[in-house]
């Protein structure tokens, strides 16, 4: 026995100091080994001994590696910020001790921590102490700690808590925030207090950016809220309503989440409200009257009933302003089309919009198993667009010149009915059930002053069409998913339905002068049509799938998978040549513009995934298909058939690698058939605009996309940081191009399409977020390139567009306390096209916009906000697109009532009357040359106010 006395005291010091960390029960093995020694002293006893400890260590990292590890890492700051060092600090759990210093900056780390459960301590001469509790999420193996608060004390005070940050944990595939950790206004709206989170940005224009991507879909508590409506929910709910916001890579509801291949997700937020919000009513009223007869009106109730939840939202206007669009730092309602805009102060919607909608969203879990989800939602939008603009196209020894002055009217309605049904069975089957139906009317009326004119004719005239267009549409989405005992194991079967019609009833009225030098006599003629065009489309489309998914290991994971997809499009179409009609007073119709065209399209793939996960840092996927695609076009006035069939070969490969939680890369390809559209294929000549002939071509082929693209992650937890770089490069085979040429002796041009290989493109963005000084200081720079090698033919010559798009932003933010915030953007667009065809062209375009907004709060009760921006252009070839205008924007808010549920704005939406002129536009495809301006909303002033409702339940 006093061998085993001696070997279990030889592996306690082994382990002195850190003896804790391993399993209690190994010191008893320890001890049971020693007894044995005795009986095998003839043996080496230094040879048994290496033998033992390298057992013993086996068995300590076995268990080891069986038990959940985690990270921790934090600061530890003074009050006014400042980072402190040599703080001790103490990590105790059932299965730990573990100690650390803070370094220079003030930061510790701990890995390997084992435990849910752990307690902290903060220690230091001088300062108070401070205990912590901290409670690991069970998918979670890393944490930010909160930023602890150490505060000067000439006497040590035990059990002082306090906490500047909450916790940002990172999983799998969701980041969660606390958002207790955050400090916004009172009663701010969700929408403002989404900006303070680190990796989360949010446009102008209410868009929700999620480490870059685009915020999809919104769920309150796991269920969609308004049928998932991003802007509803941001500009309805108050962030202190919410206790967390979880930002979630989703995959696809169309394989319910199923397929393992290399399939793109989407950001998906789920709000999480605080309990004591979870029974709730509340809502607010806006109205508000201004210059040049610009008005706003909205309202909105929500009840949240413990999972239940009932919303009903209502909104007029003529400002271009979204639902509930107070609390943004302009106070305007400003609108941005992307991240790497910049964020420029300005509202870019063209024309002038009169908007009215109305919606509702109920959903309730109508069982232990079951959820249930309806919304409805009504648009009706009347827009007036007045503008200008230049299309030029260049031929051999010739170049064509359309000027035009338009304006348009149109009369949108809209009416959307989603519902969604969940149930899960007793045996864990899932059956979801997904209906849309749609029903839309839309109004056209359209007047266009025309003058042409190519190198020896010049056509002077008008161009109006006026047409009204009904189409309903249905889409039923069906998924069942089987369970099976056996973990992993599934069984996903899916099948959706769409059903769309469209009846068009147009009227045409062309007219112009017509100049032709082409002779030494001048030849003058007129040219009149009138025509009357009904169409009635309709297309129907079937779309199954059938998966089968085998984890055969640990591991490694099988799918089979069947896909099945047919789209038969139908085409009537008569027109009416009023002219004749009137001449004959009886119907005239034009035989070669008629249209009696049946298209099937159908396409089915069969194929095998391989998924290898050996730990939730590293997964790749590998998988092959096989796609036969049939497309069937028939013509029944001319009894002509069109086919085309092809088996494609459809690959797809990934990996995605997570270093820590902090660093991920992934890899990915995929292929894709993408059929014609109906404007391709139509076998007919439409010269119902004398100006652009279009014919289809029904040989067309089936294209096939081909992307492969890289994405680089990296979260820098210890200073706030986000960075992120993607790049992708896609080539398509038998790519549908245009084939156009130009009409003898006319300024008119015909279109029509062909397939053609060659063309690629690259693109490659970046975003990187950081605090700058300290945090209240928030730096953003997102940097985009684009290049693409286009394809068309012009008079059957192959025709190469290089195209370069450049795009730079900078952006800081600057929050001081709650007094003050402001932000300011820089951006710089380059626009580089290169053509090759029918000789060398090239056009740079450049844009540098630069724009400021502040926002300040003058004592408890006003709210004073300026912004200002000013634009470059340079190098466009219209002359009204190389204008340079300042758009500035002020406004000044008063909350009154208690808890400032009142507020009366006064503001001020572009001052120096230029943002009218802002509506540019500009396009270079082929041998065509593209540009416009559209009138967009000018100067007015306002007064608006704002009324919000809460009520909550008795205690």
């Amino acid at each position: 026995m006093k061998e085993a006395a001696s070997f279990s005291f030889y592996i306690e010091k082994i382990f002195e100091g850190n003896n804790s960390a391993f399993n209690p029960y190994i010191f008893s093995i320890f001890n049971s080994i020693g007894s044995e020694i005795s009986f095998v002293r003839t043996y080496n006893k230094r040879i048994i001994f290496l033998f033992l400890v390298c057992s013993c260590f086996f068995i300590i990292n076995r268990g080891y590696a069986q038990t959940d590890i985690r990270q921790l890492q934090g600061f530890v700051v003074e009050e006014d910020g400042v980072r402190v060092k040599d703080v001790t600090v103490r990590l105790i759990s059932a299965l730990d001790t573990l100690l650390a210093v803070t370094s220079v900056d003030g930061f510790y780390s701990f890995k390997g921590v084992m435990g849910t459960h752990v307690k902290l301590s903060y220690s230091m001469l001088g300062y108070q102490a401070v205990n912590k509790q901290v409670f690991f999420d069970k998918e979670s193996s890393y944490m930010l700690m909160p930023n602890v608060s150490l505060m000067l004390q000439p006497e040590l005070i035990e059990n002082v808590f306090v906490i500047k940050t909450i916790p940002v944990v990172y999983g799998q595939d969701t980041i969660q925030y606390n958002m207790e950790a955050f400090s916004f206004r009172k009663n701010a709206l969700l929408e403002e207090a989404l900006k303070l989170l680190p990796g989360i940005s949010v446009g102008r224009d209410g868009t929700v950016y999620g480490q870059g991507k685009v915020v999809s879909t919104v769920l309150v508590d796991g269920k969609k809220f308004f049928g998932g409506d991003v802007l509803t929910a941001t500009r309805n709910l108050p962030a202190d309503f919410v206790n967390k916001i979880q930002l979630i890579d989703y995959y696809n509801d169309y394989q319910g989440g199923s397929r393992l291949n290399a399939q793109p997700t989407e950001k998906v937020i789920n709000i999480i409200l605080k309990e004591d919000k979870k029974q709730i009513t509340f809502g607010q009223i806006t109205a508000g009257v201004g210059t040049r007869d610009r008005f706003i009106g909205s309202a909105g109730i929500n009840r949240f009933n413990d999972g239940q939840e009932f919303s009903i939202v209502g909104s007029l206007n003529n400002t271009n302003t979204s639902l509930f669009s107070f609390g943004a730092p302009s106070g305007v309602g400003s609108r941005e089309q992307s991240l790497y805009d910049g964020g420029e102060l300005l509202d870019d919607i063209d024309g002038l919009n009169n908007v009215k909608s109305l919606g509702f969203n109920f959903s309730d879990n109508m069982s232990e198993n079951s959820q249930f989800n309806v919304s409805y939602n009504f648009i009706r939008k009347d827009n007036l667009t007045e503008g200008t603009s230049l299309l030029r196209s260049t031929y051999t020894g010739n170049r064509i010149s359309n000027q035009e002055v338009y304006r348009t009217i149109k009369d949108d309605f809209i009416h959307r009915l989603h519902a969604e049904y969940k149930y899960r069975f007793r045996n864990k089957d899932l059956l979801e059930i997904k209906p849309v139906f749609s029903y839309s009317k839309m109004a056209i009326g359209n007047n266009r002053e025309r003058l042409i004119n190519n190198n020896k004719i010049t056509n002077i005239g008008t161009y109006q069409d006026s047409s009204f267009n009904k189409s309903p549409g249905m889409d039923i989405n069906l998924v069942y998913t089987k369970a099976f005992q056996k973990e992993g194991r599934k069984l996903i079967g899916s099948f959706w339905l769409n059903m769309n019609d469209q009846v068009k009833n147009e009227r045409v009225f062309d007219y112009y002068y017509s100049l032709d030098s082409s002779t030494h006599n001048v030849k003058r003629s007129t040219f009149e049509q009138q025509l009357m065009i009904n169409q009635d489309n309709g297309s129907d489309a079937i779309r199954g799938s059938l998966s089968y998914i085998e984890p055969f290991s640990t591991s490694n994971t099988l799918e089979l998978f069947f896909d099945f997809e047919s789209t038969n499009l139908r085409a009537l179409r008569r027109v009416e040549d009023r002219l004749k009609s009137l001449e004959s007073s009886q119907p005239s119709f034009v035989d070669s513009l008629a249209v009696n065209y049946n298209y099937k399209y159908q396409s089915s793939k069969i194929g095998l995934n391989y998924q290898y996960q050996p730990s939730k840092k590293f997964k790749a996927n590998l998988g092959f298909a096989v796609q036969p695609v049939v497309l069937d076009g028939y013509l029944l006035a001319e009894e002509d058939k069109y086919n085309y069939s092809n088996v494609n070969l459809v690959p797809t490969a990934g990996m995605k690698w997570k270093w820590d939680d902090a660093v991920e890369w992934s890899v990915n390809y995929i292929g894709k058939n993408n059929q014609p559209d109906f404007l391709h294929i139509v076998p007919v000549r439409d010269n119902s605009n004398s100006q652009n002939i279009i014919i289809g071509n029904p040989a067309l082929k089936a294209e096939f996309a081909n992307r492969i693209n890289t994405t680089f992650r990296k979260f820098i937890t210890s200073r706030g940081q986000y960075f992120e770089t993607d790049l992708a490069y896609s080539f398509i085979i038998n790519k549908i191009v245009s084939d156009k040429r130009s009409l003898t002796q006319s300024t008119a041009q015909e279109t029509s399409f062909k397939n053609a290989d060659g063309y690629y493109d690259v693109k490659w963005h970046y975003l990187f977020n950081t605090p700058f000084f300290n945090e209240s200081v928030q730096l953003d720079v997102l940097g985009r390139v684009d290049y693409y090698n286009n394809l068309s033919y012009v008079e059957d010559q192959r025709n190469k567009t290089n195209q370069l798009l450049y795009s730079q932003s900078l952006q800081v933010r600057y929050n001081w306390s709650d007094h003050f915030e402001s932000v300011f953007n820089g951006n710089y667009l380059l626009n580089h096209a290169d053509y090759s065809w029918p000789h060398r062209t090239k056009i740079t375009a450049q844009t540098v916009s630069l724009t400021a907004g502040t926002k300040g709060y003058l004592g408890n009760d006003f709210t004073l906000g300026a912004e200002m921006s000013q634009r470059f252009n340079a190098g466009y070839e219209s002359s009204f697109m190389n204008n340079n205008p300042t758009l500035m924007n002020a406004y000044l808010e008063f909350t009154f009532f208690p808890n400032k549920l009142g507020m009366l704005r006064f503001q001020c939406f572009d001052l120096l009357d230029q943002n009218k002129n802002m509506g540019t536009y500009s396009e270079y495809v082929g041998n065509d040359l593209y540009e416009a301006k559209n009138n967009r909303l000018g100067r007015y002033f306002m007064i608006t106010l704002n009324m919000r409702l809460q009520h909550y339940p008795k205690k």
